[in-house]
This record gives structure tokens, sequence and C-alpha cells, in this order.
């Protein structure tokens, strides 16, 4: 039988505020909290197949794109609305805003509206971290943070909470950014490190993350710059021609994707053949394919994003805000005493 929620007596909806994402935040911890997103996250991705799955709704402009990231299990839907606007960050603009809903499949209510600015950034660093603990050599200590901006910290969190490294070293060509980075981490228990250049950055590190927001094909790492043995946790290409890694890279990694659909044409994939082999994520965490097999072995996560990581975020907040006040409702739905009299609603509020 379908489980469902059904709506209140004013068909009032929860909606969370960046205001109180932060207080959520707070209350659970940003560590703890990045923890319970990655194992939502792997949760959902061990149903994978229950999932309606299709590659994000873009619409591409001369200054970003503005998207729409739909999905379902069958008993709940949810969205997420999502823009990419490199050219924010010059005008003091974040260069990525997002909002997302969750609603009940049974009734097609909303039952949350929420903030996703936030959790975007959280859940991106809790999905790269639960990957890296599958891909990445056992016992890394060590990430390089190529490109330090909105969501540096968060990654870097993320993989010292569930990863365990203890150090992360940072690269940005914006001198304040990796500034402004180093001074968030301070504190955290991370052994930090800023660095100069890309290849001084990646010096005895086994996780290496790309996080550029330049909307263009550019080559933060160049071929010869990885060695054997390593991981890179590719996060900054999310949209047609924008790539951070040479193809040569590529050529000598095994590459791991959420969406094959979504990745081939958004990812650093795009730069190669269509039948280029790569192993989808979720069968390495059910356990059907194989992830990291050789110490010697390079592991590519192409990471672009993928709504079922969303809708675990939105699962997330919509059962942490039970019974709190991390939230207020909002009357967005008409809902008459008899459905069948919605004009009736509207000429009655004139009194």
């Amino acid at each position: 039988m379908t489980k469902h929620t059904q709506p209140s007596a004013k068909a009032l909806v929860p909606f969370v505020s960046v205001d109180n994402m932060m207080r959520l935040i707070h209350h659970v911890g940003l560590e703890q909290m990045l923890c319970d997103l990655a194992g939502y996250v792997e949760d959902d991705f061990k149903r994978w197949e229950l999932f309606d799955k299709t590659p994000r709704v873009a619409s591409h402009s001369d200054v970003g794109v503005i998207e729409l990231m739909p999905t379902s299990d069958g008993e709940s839907y949810g969205f997420k609305y999502v823009n990419g606007h490199p050219k924010n960050t010059s005008e003091g603009l974040q260069t990525v805003t997002a909002f997302g809903l969750l609603a009940d499949v049974y009734t097609g209510y909303p039952v949350l509206l929420t903030e996703m600015t936030i959790l975007t950034a959280l859940r991106t660093a809790a999905t790269s971290a639960m990957v890296a603990k599958y891909l990445a050599p056992k016992g890394a200590t060590t990430m390089a943070m190529i490109g330090n901006g909105a969501q540096s910290e968060f990654q870097s969190l993320a993989m010292k909470a569930i990863c365990g490294i203890t150090s992360v070293r940072l690269y940005d060509k914006d001198a304040a950014a990796t500034a402004k980075c180093a001074a968030n981490l301070a504190g955290t228990g991370l052994n930090v490190v800023i660095c100069t250049s890309p290849e001084q950055a990646i010096e005895g590190a086994q996780i290496l993350t790309t996080c550029t927001a330049d909307k263009q094909s550019a080559t933060i790492l160049s071929d010869n710059m990885v060695g054997a043995g390593v991981h890179i946790n590719a996060i900054g290409g999310d949209c047609p021609g924008k790539t951070e890694l040479a193809a040569g890279i590529l050529s000598r990694s095994d590459v791991f994707v959420e969406f094959p659909p979504q990745t081939r044409v958004e990812g650093e994939i795009q730069q190669m053949p269509e039948d280029f082999p790569v192993t989808e994520i979720w069968q390495v965490i059910t356990g059907a394919k194989t992830g990291r097999s050789s110490a010697e072995q390079i592991t590519l996560f192409d990471s672009v994003g993928f709504a079922i990581e969303d809708f675990s975020a939105l699962r997330y907040v919509r059962d942490q805000i039970k019974g709190s006040d991390f939230f207020f409702e909002l009357d967005m739905l008409a809902d008459p005493d008899d459905p069948r009299d919605l004009f009736g609603m509207v000429q009655r509020a004139a009194s």
C-alpha cells in the first residue's frame, strides 16, 4: 500500500528559509549533517532502479543556465530549481542559487518547500565524500582542493568527516579565495596548506578535487600532473562546454558517473567518444560492479549532480524538521471546503 502524507486542515506547507536552514545546521552540527546527508544519498543510490530518471531540464543563455531537476520514487516527488551563473561572482552575487520542493505522490500536495543554495553545497559535498569512501585509496589522508569558491569548505569538511582526511592543500587562481577558504577552515582540525599552483596543491595528495566556476573548457589538471593511485573528484564540470581535466587523464582512469545520459552532455566525458566506457556509481554501492581494484588505479568521479541526490537532501530536511521550529507554514495551496467550488471560495473572500 502506498504511503502518503495527509494534507493539514488548512493545507499549509512547511517552508525552510535560509535562516532556518542555518539554524538547523548548527543544531545538528555541520559535520554530523554532512554524514547524515551522505547516508540518505547512499540509501537512495541503493534503490536507484526505483526512481524516475531524466537529465535535468536546462535553459541556457550567454551568461549562465537555469535548470529543473525532477525525480520520484513512486511515493514522493521532488524537484530542485537551480541556476549557474559564473559571472555573478564579479557582481557580488552567488554563482549558484536554488530552492526545492517535495510532494506526496498520492495527493500531489507539496509537503516541503526549502531553500537549497546552502543545502546543495551540503549534498554535493556529502555525495563526493560518500563516493570517495568507495573509490579513494585506502588510508587516504590528504586532499588537494583546486578551486576555493563557495563549495570548497564543505567539500573539505565532508572528506574529513566521512573519509578521514587530515590535511587539505588549497589552490585557486584568485589568492583571495584561497585566503577565505583557509580562514574558514581554521580551527576545524584540518591541516590547511596554501599553495600557489595546481602542481604544488596535488603534491602528496591521494584525493584531487577540482571545483572551478568558469563556464569554459579549461585544463585545471593536465595529463602529466596526475600519477597512479589517486582518486579524482571532478565536480566543476556541470554543463555543455565546461570541463576541467585533460582528455588524457580520462583515458588513463576508471570513470564513475551518476546518470550517463546527463554526464555525457555535461561532464568531463563530453570530451570523449560516445561509447567511452563508464561505470554508474550506484552499481558500485550495491556491489554489482567493482570500484577501486588496485593501488595503482586512477579512479575518477565525473560528478555533475543528479536529481536523486537532491531528493535525498529534501527527504532529510523533511525528517529533521518534524516537531521542530526550523520552519514556518506557507498558505500556498487553494483548498476550498468543497473541492468543486474554487470560484465560491474566491467570492467569499470579498467579505
